[in-house]
């Protein structure tokens, strides 16, 4: 398929605008310009559906419809910014940026320490621009790839993002298109890497204008969310283009280095060549025209280990996904929880195959999904997942959005923290995440449908029948709920916090530090434990460095019989010491294989192996 980055209002190099859309089902569009002038643009139809027409450049910030066979119209299905809303005028968007970091080239994935955010809670002001005074400390606690929840624009003012209808909008109450640009390249100055969650499963319902230009949904699948898109039935060619015009959008004018692809279990393709495939390929392809780095990161439920295989090896070629089995074996061990999908773990040795492989689902029978699930991850490097204590979804989905923060004793929120930076994988931490913020992250959204709004009230009561929680959802269309939200950014500095915030940053100062750490292969690691004491031992090496972690996920402290791993070793962390508000360590300055020990319930500590004399 030929990509060539043509569809909606595009500048020509003759100084003109062009106008492009697919619309098999219209016989005629016109451009209907509303502002600052009226002007009408008839486009011309060719034989595939494809609608086209020039005018002389219209200034930035025009303002248009497509006027579809001469009635009805619509905004630009590909429109790069949406002022007024989804249900406003599309605005022509000049795409020339004073880029100011020409030369970077991204970083490699194996150095991505990932911090996921929302635009709209993670400042007061809920803005890019508010974020870029950030950057800098984000760049100093050690973060290294900046993950923004979907910016797409969806209707109202208010969001997680999935609910978005134009794909190449950038949300106007965030700031709009500039405004991003000015966030990433300001992570770009500071040697941060920018990652776009994006999402090709659905459009929301409100302002979703695509079905009155052409086939792009189907009615032969259906995602939770919706109607599924066309990928592979009649037409779905033109489909596919435009959401891989829309991922080349992102890493090239964006200047994105890495796009997270929403659930694509909820992508149905049973063509050859899929979509995720032809997605893969064109993405790679444009990396190395630009000469970056450029990465898709999928989630997925399915425990499939085809998206992140080669093609070569009868993979999809995406180069890393989200590992929900190592969140929920380490949550089912923190929290005791068994409801819902937490009912297929508990078990220590889950934790275990967690850090030794990746899936805990490798084949086996899943209580909760009453089959087999997933395939075995053993082979795959563990720089193709990414791993993580909380996320959006972790926390979002619950009927309160609490955090682990208040479900946790501090000593096992230190543990969680150790767990994931200590892990062979690629961390993920969610905003607020690393001071222990407390205020819950809900579900909230701004639809004006009344229909809609019901339904999405009674659609998240039915999510949380599995999980028994008797508490009252709160309204995810009340301000307040968007309000509570917000980060408290003041608590960083304050107590507990403080303790928690250097405790993160000093974790992530070793894990970049020490070779054995920041080292991402599972052919160097061992991994074995204590199932009845919920003892574990975490053994890395690289490059003649090497580490053993010792953690303990039981609620009570723990004597130990012998240390496993062979040689001394002398401790350089430890999570039960006073400095981090804990009881008081009772492990050893040194330790030698067989020795006995003590360990405090949910703490770890980490060793260093004393070079031989």
């Amino acid at each position: 398929m030929n990509v060539g980055g043509d569809l909606g209002a595009t500048h020509t190099e003759q100084g003109h605008l062009r106008f492009r859309v697919w619309a098999p089902l219209a016989r005629n569009i016109e451009v209907h310009v509303v502002s600052p002038r009226e002007l009408f643009i008839p486009l011309k139809r060719d034989g595939h559906g494809y609608h086209d027409g020039s005018v002389e450049a219209l200034e930035p910030g025009s303002l248009y419809m497509f006027r579809l066979d001469g009635e009805k119209e619509c905004p630009d299905p590909t429109s790069r910014s949406q002022p007024a809303g989804v249900n406003g005028p599309s605005e022509i968007v000049d795409p020339h940026f004073p880029w100011s970091h020409d030369g970077w080239s991204g970083l490699p994935i194996e150095k991505y320490v990932i911090y996921e955010l929302h635009v709209g809670t993670f400042t007061a002001e809920g803005t890019f621009d508010a974020i870029i005074p950030r950057v800098a400390e984000l760049k100093e606690f050690g973060v290294t790839a900046v993950e923004l929840m979907p910016v797409a624009q969806f209707p109202g003012d208010r969001n997680w993002g999935y609910d978005g209808v134009y794909p190449f909008a950038v949300h106007n109450s965030y700031g709009g298109p500039t405004a991003l640009k000015r966030l990433i390249n300001a992570c770009h100055g500071h040697g941060l890497a920018v990652i776009l969650d994006v999402v090709y499963n659905h459009l929301g319902p409100e302002g979703n204008y695509l079905g009155d230009f052409g086939p792009y949904f189907t009615d032969r699948y259906r995602t939770p969310w919706g109607p599924a898109i066309n990928f592979d039935g009649p037409d779905s060619d033109e489909v596919r283009l435009f959401f891989i015009e829309n991922a080349l959008y992102w890493v090239t004018e964006f200047h994105i280095d890495a796009l997270r692809i929403d659930a694509v279990h909820a992508i149905f393709d049973f063509s050859a060549y899929s979509f995720l495939m032809e997605l893969a390929a064109a993405v790679h392809a444009q990396a190395e025209l630009l000469n970056r780095r450029i990465y898709l990161i999928a989630e997925s439920a399915l425990n499939d280990t085809r998206l992140i295989r080669s093609p070569e090896l009868g993979g999809y070629g995406l180069d890393a996904q989200w590992n929900d089995d190592f969140h929920h074996a380490l949550r089912t061990l923190l929290t005791g929880e068994r409801t819902g999908y937490y009912q297929d773990f508990g078990q220590f040795q889950h934790l275990a195959k967690a850090f030794e492989e990746g899936f805990v689902y490798s084949g086996e029978y899943s209580p909760y999904r009453r089959r087999r699930h997933g395939n075995s991850s053993r082979d795959i490097p563990a720089d193709h997942f990414v791993v993580f204590s909380q996320n959006h979804d972790q926390i979002g989905n619950r009927m309160l959005g609490e955090r682990l923060s208040t479900l946790v004793s501090f000593e096992a929120l230190k543990l969680a923290a150790g767990a994931v930076l200590l892990s062979p994988y690629i961390p993920l931490l969610f905003m607020g995440e690393e001071y222990g913020e407390e205020s819950p992250f809900l579900y909230f959204a701004s639809h004006t449908d009344r229909d809609l709004i019901t339904a999405v009230r009674d659609g998240r009561k039915q999510e949380f029948k599995d999980f028994q929680w008797q508490e009252e959802s709160p309204d995810p269309f009340s301000m307040e709920t968007y309000l509570r939200s917000k980060l408290q950014w003041k608590k960083r500095q304050e107590g507990q916090h403080k303790i928690l915030l250097d405790f993160y940053r000093k974790l992530m100062q070793l894990r970049r530090e020490i070779p054995a750490l920041s080292n991402l292969d599972k052919d160097s690691l061992e991994v074995s434990g204590l199932e009845k004491k919920r003892v574990l031992f975490l053994c890395r090496w690289h490059d003649g460095s090497q580490v053993s972690s010792v953690m303990n996920f039981g609620e009570t402290d723990q004597h130990v019989d012998g240390y496993r791993p062979e040689g001394t070793w002398k401790k350089i962390f430890d999570s039960a010491e006073k400095k981090w508000i804990g009881p008081g360590s009772m492990m050893p300055a040194a330790l030698a294989s067989g020795q006995e020990f003590q360990i405090r319930s949910f703490s770890f500590a980490v060793y260093g192996k004393e070079k031989q004399k």
